[in-house]
C-alpha cells in the first residue's frame, strides 16, 4: 500500500521545529549540557539526534533525577521538561547538589516544552531558586513528525485529562498545533468535526486567529479540509484488536518514537542461520553475548516496511515469502555473470541487496514473533469474541466467555478490553449483568481495583445503560461490519480489522463522498455536537482560491487533514490510507494528526489507577 504521494508532508513541520530549537540553543553562548526529562527524550530524538545538538555545542546529557549530576566543565547546564511541578523539585534538588559541589561556575536554564506554566514558576519560587535560573523560556514543541503524512502530539493522557480531571488544557494544545500547521501549510478552508471536543478545539482557534490580528502568514493554503474527530465518538475501535502488521507489533510489543524493542535471542539466530557455516561442535566455541532487547527502527524509509506495515497480517507471510525468493534470485545470479564487467556490475550491487536481505530477515523475524503471540494464549478466542460483538450478537447478557477469563485470572485489560467494548457496542451494560462483572473482578483481581473500574465508568467506557444503543443504526448505515472482506487485495477499509471498518474513518470517508448531509441521522445519534464551518482567507489569498476560498464536502480531490483528539490507533491510520490510495477516484488525499497513537491496552492504562498493594 503506497505512501500518500501529495504535496503536503510533515517533514516542514519537523524543520520549523529545528528552526525555534536553533535559536534557543544559539541564544546560549557556550558548552551545553542538557539535562532530559526521560519522558521527553524519546519524542525529541524524532526532532534532533546527538549529532545535531552537538553542532550547537551541546558536549553532555544527562536526566533529570534526584541524583547529583555527574561532575562537567560546560558553561550552561540547560533544564528540558515538561511543565509538571514534580519535575520542578527534581530540578530544584539538581542545582542545590549542582551548588554545594563547587567546581566552576556554571549558568542555569529552564526550558518548558511545549509551554511555560505559572504554578511551575511559583513551585520553584517556593524553593528559592528561581532567581538561580539565568533564563526559562518555552519551547513550543508541539507536533512530532513520525512519517511524511504523520504527526503526533505525544499526549498520553489527553483522553484521561478531558474525561476524568477535566482539564482541558490539551485541547488547547491541539488548537495551537493547528494555528502552527496553519503557518506551514496555510489557512485550512473548511473545518468539519464531530464531538465536544471538536467544537471546543475550533473555537479556541477563532480565538487564536482573532488575537493574531490579521498578521497570519501569508501562505498559499495546500489543505483543502481539516476533519477534527473526538475519541469519546468512536470508543469501539480502540478496544477492538488490530489486525495490521504495524497495529499487531504496537499491540504486543510497543511502538515508541518510531522504535519498537524485540527479543534480541531471536534475532540472533536468526542472524546465525544467514551466516556462515557453523563450527563443528567439538571446537566448543564459546556462546556469543546475547541482548535481551533489539531495537528496531520501524519507517517507511525502508521500502519492504513501507509496503507491509499497513497490510492485514494474514496477507504479510505470502508478500515477505516472495521477497525471500527475490533475495535468492539476485544472488543467484552471480553464476550468469561471464565476464569480468558483469561481475563488477554484480559486485556493485552488493551493498543495496545485502540491505534489502537484512530488511526481509529482520521482517521474518518479527512477523515470526507475532505468529507465536497470535498462536499462544487468548488471542484468537478473544478475537472471535470480539467479531461476535462487533456483529452485535449477545451483547445484552453475561458473556460466558469473559466469566472464563475472569475465573482464570488472565490478563485484566483483555478482560476490561472485551467488558467496555461489549458496553459500547450495546450502549451501556444492564445494571445486573455490569454488577456481575464488577463483583467477579473485585474478588478475583483484588478490590483496589475499584478506582480503575470507576474511572472507566466516568470515560464513558464501562456504564449502565440507560437508553437504546446507537451502534445498531450505525453499523448498518455506515457498513460497519462487511462479511467476505478480502485481506489478501482489500476493496474495502473494513479489511484492517479482519470484517469491522474503524467508526471513525467511516464517517471520513462519508465526508469525502456522499457527504456528511447523507448520514444526518447516524450523526444525531453520535455523541456531541457536528460541526461545519468555513475560515474566510486572508484578503491577499481569496483571489487565488475563488469565491471565499471555501471547499464543499462531497469529494472534490485535494488533501484532508484528519486529526484525532484522544488518540488514534494504527488500524484507523491504515485505514485512512487506504482511503488516500483511492484518490483517483475523486476522493481527497489524507494525512494523520493525533494526540497520541494508541492500542487498546496503552489506552486502558492511561485509564487505570496503578496503585500497589
Amino acid at each position: 500500500m503506497r505512501m500518500t504521494g501529495g504535496k503536503v508532508d510533515f517533514a516542514l513541520i519537523k524543520e520549523a521545529t529545528r528552526l525555534d530549537l536553533i535559536k534557543l540553543l544559539d541564544s546560549v553562548p557556550g558548552t551545553k549540557a542538557i539535562v532530559w526529562d526521560e519522558k521527553l527524550a524519546g519524542p525529541f530524538s524524532l526532532v534532533a539526534d546527538y549529532s545535531f545538538l552537538r553542532a550547537h555545542d551541546v558536549s553532555k546529557m544527562f536526566y533529570i533525577s534526584n541524583n547529583k549530576l555527574p561532575p562537567s566543565t560546560v558553561a550552561h547546564i540547560i533544564f528540558l521538561s515538561r511543565p509538571h511541578t514534580q519535575l520542578m523539585d527534581l530540578i530544584n534538588k539538581q542545582i542545590r547538589m549542582e551548588e554545594v559541589s563547587g567546581g566552576s561556575k556554571k549558568e542555569f536554564h529552564l526550558w518548558l516544552v511545549p509551554r511555560l506554566s505559572l504554578l511551575c514558576e511559583q513551585r520553584l519560587e517556593e524553593h528559592k531558586i528561581h532567581g538561580s535560573l539565568s533564563s526559562i523560556k518555552e519551547l513550543s514543541l508541539l507536533l512530532y513528525r513520525m512519517e511524511s503524512d504523520l504527526v503526533s502530539m505525544e499526549l498520553p493522557l489527553c483522553y484521561r485529562d478531558l474525561k476524568l480531571d477535566k482539564d482541558p488544557t490539551s485541547l488547547f494544545l491541539v488548537a495551537q498545533a493547528l494555528m502552527t500547521i496553519q503557518g506551514v501549510f496555510g489557512l485550512i478552508p473548511s473545518i468539519f468535526g464531530k464531538g465536544p471536543a471538536a467544537t471546543h478545539v475550533y473555537d479556541l482557534m477563532v480565538r487564536l486567529r482573532r488575537e493574531m490580528g490579521g498578521n497570519e502568514p501569508q501562505v498559499t493554503p495546500q489543505i483543502e479540509q481539516l476533519i477534527l474527530i473526538d475519541r469519546s465518538v468512536d470508543l469501539i475501535t480502540p478496544l477492538a484488536t488490530q489486525l495490521t502488521y504495524e497495529g499487531l507489533i504496537h499491540q504486543f510489543f510497543s511502538i515508541n518514537n518510531c522504535t519498537v524493542k524485540l527479543p534480541g535471542e531471536k534475532f540472533a539466530q536468526a542472524g546465525t542461520s544467514n551466516s556462515s557455516p557453523a563450527k563443528s561442535s567439538s571446537e566448543f566455541p564459546e556462546d556469543p553475548i546475547i541482548p535481551e532487547t533489539k531495537t528496531i527502527h520501524l519507517s517507511a524509509s525502508e521500502a519492504l516496511y513501507a509496503e507491509i506495515r499497513d497490510c492485514n497480517f494474514s496477507a504479510v507471510g505470502p508478500r515477505l515469502s516472495r521477497h525471500a525468493k527475490s533475495v535468492v534470485a539476485q544472488y543467484e545470479e552471480r553464476h550468469a555473470a561471464k565476464t569480468v564487467g558483469e561481475l563488477k556490475q554484480f559486485v556493485s550491487r552488493m551493498p543495496q541487496m545485502e540491505q534489502y536481505k537484512q530488511s526481509v530477515t529482520t521482517h521474518t523475524t518479527i512477523a515470526e514473533l507475532l505468529q507465536e503471540q497470535i498462536a499462544s494464549g487468548l488471542f484468537r478466542p478473544a478475537l472471535q469474541m470480539e467479531q461476535e460483538f462487533l456483529k452485535g450478537i449477545d451483547t445484552d447478557k453475561v458473556n460466558p466467555f469473559i466469566e472464563d477469563c475472569i475465573a482464570q485470572k488472565e490478563p485484566l485489560n483483555t478482560v476490561l478490553r472485551l467488558m467496555c467494548l461489549q458496553c459500547a457496542v450495546n450502549g451501556g451494560l444492564k445494571p445486573r449483568v455490569l454488577d456481575h462483572y464488577r463483583r467477579d473482578i473485585l474478588h478475583t483481581y483484588g478490590f483496589h481495583h475499584v478506582l480503575t473500574l470507576e474511572n472507566l465508568c466516568n470515560a464513558g467506557l464501562l456504564y449502565p445503560q440507560q437508553q437504546r444503543s446507537p451502534y445498531p443504526t450505525a453499523r448498518k448505515t455506515l457498513h460497519l461490519t462487511v462479511d467476505d472482506v478480502s485481506e489478501h487485495d482489500p476493496t474495502d477499509m473494513a479489511y484492517v480489522h479482519s470484517g469491522y471498518a474503524p467508526l471513525s474513518c467511516r464517517l471520513v470517508e462519508y465526508l469525502g463522498g456522499p457527504g456528511w448531509r447523507a448520514i444526518t441521522g447516524v450523526l444525531s445519534l453520535l455523541p456531541g455536537p457536528t460541526l461545519t464551518e468555513t475560515q474566510q482567507l486572508p484578503k491577499a489569498l481569496r483571489h487565488r482560491r475563488g469565491s471565499g476560498g471555501s471547499v464543499s464536502s462531497g469529494g472534490e480531490a485535494g488533501t484532508a487533514l484528519v486529526f484525532f483528539i484522544g488518540g488514534c490507533t494504527y488500524s484507523e491510520i491504515a485505514a485512512l490510507r487506504f482511503l488516500s490510495t483511492r484518490g483517483e477516484q475523486g476522493g481527497p488525499e489524507y494525512v494523520i494528526a493525533t494526540t497520541k497513537i494508541i492500542s487498546g491496552d496503552t489506552f486502558l492504562d492511561s485509564l487505570s489507577e496503578q496503585l500497589e498493594v
